[in-house]
């Protein structure tokens, strides 16, 4: 053998790119229609088209009726101790219709409860994140013990201020 063709034996020949582009496109291939077959619901779904959801009929629970009796806000003074010097509180109660009357009467004894109540909560209590979740439960546990069970079904807190 001569020379030439030694080194032509030893040089690799190049390897075929066409088996990792086939690859390829039918890798996506199969992807776009694996998602065509789940977004237009024929895997997993309802067998509806994705356009037909929008001709569908929903149906909606009607409300039931509710009635808000609104709180005198409250101005609270929460001592020399804390780096905020007042409370500025507001809610509204929310109400069965029929009772609406009854618990805007009860509301001067409503205000003392909380106004009391929060009087008595520490600084450091209100000044934690998650304070006012638990503030609340315990106004509208009060609240209830005032007015009577049944009456009351929420406390909802318009404003909540330390300043």
């Amino acid at each position: 053998m001569s020379d030439a063709e030694a080194i032509e034996e030893e040089v690799p020949k190049k390897r075929s790119k066409l088996p990792l582009i086939l690859g390829l496109v039918l890798a996506l291939a199969l992807g776009g229609g694996g998602f065509f077959a789940v977004y237009s619901g024929m895997l997993f779904g309802s067998g509806t088209s994705g356009t037909d959801h929008a001709h569908e009929k929903i149906e909606v629970e009607t409300l039931p009726e509710v009635a808000f009796v609104p709180i005198d806000p409250l101005v609270i003074n929460l001592g020399k101790g804390s780096a905020s010097r007042h409370l500025k509180f507001r809610a509204q109660l929310e109400v069965d219709p029929p009772f609406q009357s009854e618990v805007s009467a009860l509301l001067p004894r409503v205000l003392d409860v909380l106004n009391g109540y929060l009087r008595a909560v520490s600084t450091a209590d209100l000044e934690e994140p998650t304070a006012l979740i638990r503030l609340r439960a315990q106004m509208l546990r009060r609240v209830q013990m005032v007015t009577g069970e049944g009456r009351v079904r929420d406390l909802l807190i318009m404003e909540f201020v330390l300043n």
